[in-house]
């Protein structure tokens, strides 16, 4: 599927080295003032070629506006946001048109559609996240409107936590033709209490599986996560007090419901698949070959990663905003 949402509902389009990508919003609310620069800062975060930590492709990510606002405020309607790719390179993947890359997904692409885009990896590349950090942005535009903001940070690469070591540690992976990843986390604030629904719609669950729908993320976890399989159970519960909560080892949700305290979360960071260094694979007739592959990289996903998981929190909390709302009507 490449639509996502209940209420908020956005459909992502576009290939790394395709024409364009982008996204269809539906939901969003009519009245609401909208223009690109809403949405660039966003997209300037995540777009490559900003120095030498990440991928040389310089691409400039300017987002247009194609429908669903007028006079510069929305009408209700549905938003169409696209991003023109400018720096495509195609011919850098010619090698790979009949090789998997270890690490990607060109392999499983295959099994499942019996054709794929060797492109860089077509819809399974990183460069896919452009439309969702269009809309992701204009759902922190709505979250805004609400007191509700979404920040990340980094908080390690390869295990190093100081910004001077995380930067080397990513550095001496690019020289050595190889990469890195580590664990972001992504703090929501300023949520009131009662988003999110009990059971199957968990307010943590549909958090964590959009993160995990983020190509390079393996794990997630929420508030204390994996650490309570070491709590006593008067450690991990979060006292209440006339004045709140006195912790938030639960992340700020209990029971698949937000508690009003911040929406804490973390993911884990892949490295990069693409790498310089020579590795075993095989090709799609059985034969095994050896493959260093080509192109423009980065050599550490974590940074490019955070303004991504950013979107992906903020469309959960919009869509579960929009959906509570119907309980007050």
């Amino acid at each position: 599927m490449n639509t996502f949402g209940r209420n908020f509902c956005i459909t992502t389009f576009g290939e790394s080295h395709g024409k364009a990508l982008g996204a269809v919003i539906d939901g969003c609310p009519p009245g609401i003032p909208l223009d690109e620069t809403d949405i660039q800062p966003l997209l300037d975060r995540r777009r490559p070629g900003t120095g030498p930590l990440t991928s040389p492709r310089q691409e400039t990510d300017r987002v247009e506006i194609l429908s669903g606002v007028f006079e510069g405020t929305t009408t209700g309607m549905p938003i169409a946001m696209i991003v023109r790719n400018q720096d495509t390179r195609p011919e850098d993947y010619a090698e790979l048109r009949e090789v998997f890359r270890p690490g990607h997904a060109d392999f499983t692409f295959q099994e499942k559609y019996g054709i794929r885009d060797h492109r860089g990896g077509g819809r399974s590349s990183g460069r896919e996240t452009v439309g969702r950090v269009a809309a992701g942005a204009l759902a922190m535009k709505l979250l805004a409107l609400h007191n509700i903001s979404v920040k990340g940070r980094i908080v390690s690469v390869h295990g190093k936590t100081d910004p001077i070591a995380i930067e080397h540690e990513i550095l001496a992976a690019k020289e050595a033709g190889d990469s890195v990843g580590g664990i972001a986390e992504i703090v929501a604030t300023g949520c009131p209490a009662g988003l999110g629904d009990p059971v199957f719609l968990k307010l943590d669950a549909a958090i964590a599986g959009a993160l995990m729908g983020i190509g390079a993320v393996k794990g997630v976890e929420i508030g204390d996560g994996f650490a309570v399989a070491d709590h006593l159970g008067s450690h991990n519960n979060d006292p209440m007090t006339r004045d709140g909560f006195a912790s938030n080892h639960a992340g700020g949700i209990l029971g698949g419901i937000s508690t009003g305290q911040d929406i804490v979360v973390r993911i884990a960071v892949k490295p990069t698949a693409s790498i310089a260094k020579k590795q075993k694979t095989r090709d799609i007739h059985g034969n095994g070959v050896d493959i260093a592959v080509g192109g423009r990289h980065d050599p550490c996903i974590v940074p490019r990663i955070i303004p991504v998981a950013e979107a992906m929190l903020a469309l959960v909390l919009v869509d579960c905003w929009l959906e509570q709302e119907k309980y007050r009507r």
